[in-house]
């Protein structure tokens, strides 16, 4: 199993289980990007080794989310990489000519792309919550503009994807 990314901020760890899913399905996908493994056996991984409680082990500091919603995060790391061609490219056409998808940091990468497995889950949650918990996630592990930047592609396929839930402002 390879090194953990950690957020800087346990905001997920306690109360919250379906912000913890999401910030360990951002993990997940980083992981499972970096080496050829395949999404069932990051997910498998992610199970026994990171959610839930194990005696003697700490939370988001010692890379795990004790309190995630596993049903969620299978959901979301699925999603993600059966679908990561149709997410990459709603992702490529959403984000700013100058920052191709390639260029983005990893984590951001991971970050927007189980934002958008979210939002083509259309019995999820609605897609306010969607955008508000990965700007929530991201700032867990960035100081900068990537929040922001994550924040604005979400909110380009909220739109597009879940138009009914965002109608058109008057004139």
């Amino acid at each position: 199993m390879t090194a953990a990314i950690r957020p800087r901020t346990p905001k997920a760890e306690r109360g919250r289980p379906r912000t913890a899913a999401r910030v360990a399905a951002v993990q997940a996908l980083f992981q499972s990007e970096q080496g050829p493994t395949s999404p069932e056996t990051v997910i498998d991984e992610f199970i026994r080794h990171r959610l839930g409680a194990l005696p003697g082990t700490g939370g988001f500091e010692d890379g795990r989310a004790p309190e995630a919603d596993v049903r969620l995060f299978a959901q979301i790391v699925r999603t993600a990489t059966l679908r990561q061609d149709e997410i990459d490219r709603m992702l490529a056409e959403s984000l700013p000519a100058e920052w191709p998808l390639g260029r983005l940091d990893p984590v951001l990468r991971a970050v927007m792309r189980a934002g958008a497995a979210e939002l083509l889950t259309a019995d999820g949650a609605p897609g306010k919550v969607v955008i508000n918990e990965y700007l929530d996630v991201s700032h867990g592990f960035f100081d900068g503009d990537e929040p922001r930047m994550a924040n604005g592609v979400l909110d380009r396929l909220a739109r597009l994807l879940r138009a009914a839930e965002f109608p058109a402002a008057a004139p």
